[in-house]
């Protein structure tokens, strides 16, 4: 399943804790990737520092450099709501070598926002595991009088297409279009390549209202320099218990289908590598420092099967391909 000023400093003393991460549940080393890794292995991020993909990335990054003694370099590459990086990702050699963080909204739902992304996200990748899964956040400016849904609704309704909010990424921008649809509200949306850059201009009220990873927001909140408004999303959330859901405040369709991150691999990459991969995030994941980190991040660790990832990326396509449909939200790019 995390906004800072720029830079990734003080973004990773939030993660200093994790250096003590214990890995003893290593498995065998599944057939055909003995040996594996010897040398180091890069992760593309398709997102620039200081949002969720880039908390994902480094507590990753930490774990399976220990577990392999081998470096996991970050990689940080945005731009285009994530197309950047993840294209990058699948014209790599396909030997293992070279992993991306796998995104709700750039494998579900660019392809359908955007007239061409270069790449067939159910095709040129192999998903390896799930990593975490996480409502998107409403979070607003101190300034903006509204405190709930409803408030945020009455708003703007009465100054229709004066509020302004952002987005880190396609799949908070298109839940944001949905909100606007079933609300029947007009608001301005301005878009940002990630996490970090959108909530350096919430913070400093140049924006109105943003729908978010809650890595990017969850420490603002806590110290009063945000508001959050509502979870899009089916439960409360660990991290801010105090914050009620969409559906508690009479839209469940906000939160049927959450944002999530993964780790996928170039088409062709053997199969063996696959499983040991997905191995290795589930012995760091499943870590009571790794649960602990993330879930204060306010994401939710979540591991899977390959086959489980590829089937859950395969139903999201289908329903976020609907409603992007349904909101006639598209580029010109």
């Amino acid at each position: 399943m995390p906004q800072l000023p720029p830079g990734r400093r003080p973004f990773l003393g939030m993660l200093a804790g994790l250096g003590l991460i214990s890995l003893n549940a290593a498995g065998q080393t599944p057939a055909g990737a003995d040996g594996y890794p010897n040398k180091p292995v890069r992760l593309i991020t398709p997102f620039p520092p200081g949002g969720g993909a880039d908390a994902v990335s480094r507590i990753l990054s930490i774990g399976l450099t220990r577990l392999w003694n081998q470096q996991l370099v970050v990689d940080n590459r945005p731009g285009a709501q994530g197309n950047i990086g993840t294209l990058l990702a699948t014209k790599a050699p396909a030997d293992g070598y070279t992993l991306v963080i796998a995104h709700q909204g750039v494998l579900t739902v660019n392809a359908h926002l955007y007239r061409k992304i270069g790449f067939d996200p159910l095709k040129d990748l192999i998903p390896v595991s799930l990593c975490t899964v996480q409502p998107f956040l409403l979070v607003a400016h101190p300034s903006v009088p509204a405190r709930t849904m409803a408030e945020l609704t009455a708003l703007a309704k009465r100054e229709p297409g004066k509020l302004t909010f952002a987005s880190t990424a396609s799949g908070p921008q298109i839940a944001g279009e949905l909100y606007k649809s079933l609300a029947g509200i007009d608001m301005l949306h301005v878009t940002y390549k990630g996490g970090g850059p959108a909530v350096i201009d919430l913070l400093a009220g140049n924006v109105d209202l943003a729908v978010a990873s809650p890595t990017s927001v969850v420490p603002h909140v806590k110290s009063g320099k945000l508001r959050a408004i509502a979870l899009f999303g089916g439960e409360r959330m660990e991290a801010l218990p105090d914050v009620p859901t969409a559906a508690e405040a009479g839209y469940p369709a906000l939160g049927q289908n959450p944002e999530w991150f993964g780790i996928a691999v170039p088409a062709g990459t053997p199969q063996a590598i696959v499983r040991k991969l997905n191995q290795d995030i589930s012995t760091v994941l499943e870590s009571p420092e790794a649960q602990k980190s993330i879930r204060t991040l306010g994401l939710i660790p979540t591991t899977s099967t390959p086959d489980a990832f590829a089937q859950r990326i395969q139903n999201d396509y289908e329903v976020w391909g609907k409603v992007v449909k349904t909101s006639g939200v598209r580029t010109e790019e």
